[in-house]
């Protein structure tokens, strides 16, 4: 690991990140129970907003940010509250992961759903649906620079077996660098990133609604209801056909 680490460079990083979670396509009524006359929602809507104090907006919002603001705890927070094993973590501390588009959130997204939810679970033959949301966070970093060396270190974009990957990470995580920036093993031509430091990411905001849905050896992905946007084959590595021309129905 020592001559991974010796070849490494900074990639200084100014952009925004996309960042794919759960979520759903529309939220449930909270109003619903007060009350069985739709016509009166709007009513306990408007009580709601005019005690609600008006969104905050802070310099530093990871110090600052109400508790009520989930969006910067969905799109940011979540994975450094949540600690959970995964390539660069073994589940100590958190690791938040980012794409370069909301192309390789997919791939990536896509694949341990389908991989680490649906096939433990026996499901694979089983029609499911899934509905995720597409966060843009802006990310402001140097971050270490891996999608060279893995040519000579190839154990980074294991498939399967994260056992360097996570001797990477533990390094990051004790030497307090903020993250790292390699090639998606998901979509070779799509970069990930990997944040170790909350700090350095900021101003989220949704970028679209996903909904994947498995139908026999396909995944179709769409952004509009009903619209087929990328079909990735479930047998993997996830080779997708993308559809540019939204009018076409599935």
């Amino acid at each position: 690991m020592n001559s991974l680490f010796a070849q490494l460079t900074l990639a200084d990083v100014h952009q925004d990140v996309a960042r794919n979670i759960v979520s759903l396509r529309e939220s449930q009524n909270l109003f619903d129970d007060l009350t069985d006359d739709p016509a009166e929602w709007p009513l306990a809507q408007k009580v709601e907003d005019e005690v609600k104090p008006p969104p905050y907006r802070s310099r530093t919002p990871i110090i600052d940010r109400p508790f009520e603001d989930a969006e910067w705890f969905n799109a940011i927070i979540w994975p450094f509250k949540h600690w959970q094993s995964s390539r660069f973590s073994d589940g100590t501390y958190g690791v938040w992961y980012g794409s370069e588009s909301v192309e390789t959130t997919v791939y990536e997204s896509a694949y341990h759903w389908y991989r680490g939810l649906l096939s433990d679970a026996g499901y694979e033959r089983t029609a499911v649906v899934a509905e995720r949301k597409v966060y843009s966070v802006a990310c402001g970093a140097a971050l270490l620079d891996l999608r060279k060396a893995a040519a000579e270190h190839p154990d980074v974009l294991h498939p399967s077996n994260y056992a360097f990957c996570q001797s990477v990470g533990a390094r990051i995580h004790r030497e307090g660098h903020p993250g790292l920036l390699t090639q998606s093993v998901r979509r070779p031509a799509g970069e990930n990133m990997a944040i170790f430091n909350p700090g350095v990411l900021s101003n989220p905001r949704q970028n679209c609604q996903l909904t994947y849905r498995i139908e026999g050896e396909r995944i179709i992905v769409e952004k509009q209801p009903g619209v087929a946007w990328i079909t990735l084959d479930v047998h993997g590595p996830f080779v997708a056909s993308v559809n540019l021309d939204s009018r076409r129905p599935l």
